[in-house]
């Protein structure tokens, strides 16, 4: 972990929505709480407050729910208060009002969630530091090889900048990282940073 900590506020019924946003931005090494993932339908704020005082970014999911839901509002407005960084995504710019009406954010297009996924990962990689600017090689995504018997840590590193990665997405190139023990390699999607598919190398030596 870098020790970054990316706060995410939503409406309930937006909750499948951001998970699938989400889903391959919570494999970096920093953390990212996903408000309902962590609260109750009621939110008690304690803890969820203790969260976003201690984020360096809350993203906004700004949709027609969360138009209508008081606790999206309150936790942009505790954010702006702690001077936290705001990053509204949204539905349609009608959406993007008060605190964040003039700031620069991500349109999420639902009909192509990939899209939207590898622009709010670029506006990701802007805002975090010290992660750094789309040149900078220092993102990653770690995990242990899932291949019987080796369980060793495998690591992908993200060296391209953004326009790369999403050209070689349109091209259908995978970005790959192999095991370092049993030689298993595996395959992501350039634009997602997703998981697509491995390829089994031999067995660990004496397992």
């Amino acid at each position: 972990m870098t020790g970054e900590q990316v706060y995410v506020a939503h409406a309930p019924g937006d909750l499948e929505l951001v998970q699938d946003l989400f889903s391959t931005v919570k494999n970096f090494p920093f953390g990212v709480h996903i408000a309902l993932e962590e609260a109750d339908a009621d939110r008690s704020r304690d803890l969820l407050k203790g969260r976003i005082a201690d984020s360096d970014l809350l993203v906004a999911v700004l949709t027609d729910d969360a138009a209508e839901n008081q606790w999206v509002n309150q936790e942009i407005g505790y954010a702006v208060a702690k001077d936290v960084p705001v990053l509204p995504l949204y539905d349609h710019e009608q959406l993007r009002g008060g605190y964040v009406a003039d700031v620069d954010g991500v349109e999420i297009d639902r009909e192509n969630l990939t899209a939207t996924i590898f622009v709010i990962l670029g506006r990701l990689r802007d805002e975090l530091t010290p992660l750094g600017g789309l040149a900078v090689p220092n993102w990653f995504v770690r995990f242990p090889c899932t291949l019987p018997g080796c369980g060793h840590r495998v690591t992908l590193e993200i060296d391209d900048e953004q326009t790369k990665l999403w050209k070689r997405h349109k091209h259908g190139q995978r970005l790959e990282t192999t095991c370092d023990v049993c030689g298993t390699t595996y395959y992501f999607d350039p634009a997602t940073l997703g998981f697509v598919r491995r390829e089994d190398g031999r067995a660990p030596p004496g397992r």
